[in-house]
């Protein structure tokens, strides 16, 4: 089914704007006089959580129940380490919050906070990736929630070792493993991005594999210093022993697999070469590829470029081939009659042109992305962080955030942006807006 409604995670925190952060309900439905507007705020009853990653209560790896399964909307807080349940299935149309699990509970419980990504577990639990312990040093591993109280059942993994860092998570239930990424650690690079936190251990460099039903650190793999694995996906393919991890200092995505000897491996696929720069924090800007995301056929993989401002999608038929077949550019530092001036480019011949929707100048680059389930809409935001954003792009956190629809060539591959598309985070009640993580209650190709 076509997506009709898409629920928004948005923060106000660090924008001067003493405002809570809120959940955006967009409607979607092509015949209403509402199309591509916020219809619906769920404003959170504290300030500064920093929302940004979310995901629903209940997975299914077939998404044909996904309006029985999909009721509650789980939002973990970055910064606060507060944990918002919101009841999505009431009301589609306007979400009430449900539950709410202080921050003061988890780093009691658990001796961990700064909250990332959520996945329903097979058992229907809830499990929430952490970046970090109460005081903000850099620390993996994952809190659980029970999948029908939402209550706080405490740390995921038995007593092992758990990884200097954390950040996203996939699994997949029929070949026993879970592989988590490793991002960053917050009170250091957190307030802001330093060079000189290169080379310090500050930007994680490890992928993590675990043994599902023990909850235990089976294998790790190093990627290389400062790397920084960030978004993690499996192929959707419940049989499928392999996936992706897209490192967004490197510029290099990594296939992982399963190999002959039933251990399991990585392998360079693709790598995104850096611009030489002048007017810019460093003389070569990385990709920044913070974020992949895979179509619901195993296609197609998306990869987005938050400093570059691309957008890219590669044919995955062989998926230790990955093909260039689509990109267009979104934003981005390296914008024609802007203070970068590129250098070289391995890639380019000339920087690419600003973007301009109904007459409104898309600022940052693109983040979070969201893929309908017939793989022809791809949604993306362009707020990675707040601090980070006020540091590399100041007119967003001046000029709001945008939802963009990127129609999507499904035959042969090709990406082009929706000229008439457009959801201005900018005009919000309350002020501009920073906006992230796109979910579809119909189902989505990150859950």
């Amino acid at each position: 089914s076509r997506e009709e409604v898409a629920y928004v995670t948005c923060t106000y925190r660090e924008t001067g704007i003493e405002q809570p952060d809120f959940l955006a309900t967009i409607d979607l439905n092509t015949r209403s006089c509402n199309y591509g507007q916020v219809i619906h705020h769920l404003p959170m009853p504290n300030l500064k959580d920093e929302l940004h990653s979310s995901g629903w209560s209940a997975g299914s790896s077939c998404f044909e129940d996904c309006t029985r399964a999909r009721k509650k909307l789980i939002l973990p807080s970055l910064i606060s380490s507060r944990v918002y349940v919101v009841d999505v299935g009431t009301q589609c149309n306007a979400p009430q919050l449900y539950k709410m699990i202080e921050p003061v509970d988890i780093f009691w419980k658990c001796d961990k906070g700064y909250l990332n990504v959520p996945h329903a577990l097979p058992n229907g639990d809830v499990l929430i990736a952490n970046m970090g312990d109460p005081a903000g040093n850099g620390k993996g591993g994952f809190i659980v929630l029970d999948g029908e109280s939402f209550e706080l059942k405490g740390n995921w993994e038995k007593d092992c070792e758990v990884p200097p860092t954390g950040h996203d998570f996939w699994f997949q239930p029929r070949h026993n493993v879970l592989i988590s990424s490793a991002g960053l650690v917050l009170k250091r690079a957190g307030p802001a991005f330093n060079p000189a936190d290169l080379h310090k251990g500050v930007f994680g460099r490890r992928l993590s594999v675990w043994n599902l039903s023990c909850r235990t650190l089976i294998q790790c793999f190093d990627l290389g210093e400062d790397s920084l694995p960030f978004s993690v996906r499996f192929l959707h393919n419940p049989n499928a022993a392999e996936g992706y991890v897209s490192c967004a200092l490197s510029g290099v995505i990594y296939r992982f697999f399963k190999n002959e000897a039933r251990c399991w491996s990585v392998e360079e696929v693709i790598r995104i070469p850096p611009k030489k720069v002048r007017g810019w924090i460093l003389p070569e800007m990385p990709a920044f590829s913070a974020y992949i995301l895979i179509s619901k056929d195993d296609r197609y993989l998306y990869v987005s470029n938050w400093l570059h401002g691309d957008i890219r999608q590669y044919d995955i038929s062989c998926t230790s081939k990955p093909r260039l077949v689509g990109q267009v550019f979104v934003g981005g530092s390296i914008l024609r009659g802007g203070p970068v001036t590129v250098c070289r480019d391995e890639e380019l011949k000339c920087q690419p042109e600003p973007l301009v929707i109904k007459c409104k100048r898309v600022q940052g680059g693109p983040y979070k992305m969201q893929l309908s389930l017939d793989g022809k809409r791809l949604y993306i935001t362009n707020s990675f962080c707040s601090s980070w954003d006020k540091q590399f792009y100041p007119d967003l956190v001046r000029e709001g955030s945008v939802m963009l629809q990127i129609d999507v060539d499904t035959k042969t591959g090709g990406l082009c942006v929706n000229k008439n598309f457009l959801v201005d985070f900018g005009k919000e009640p309350c002020g501009p807006a920073l906006a992230r993580d796109i979910h579809f209650p119909c189902g989505d190709c990150t859950t």
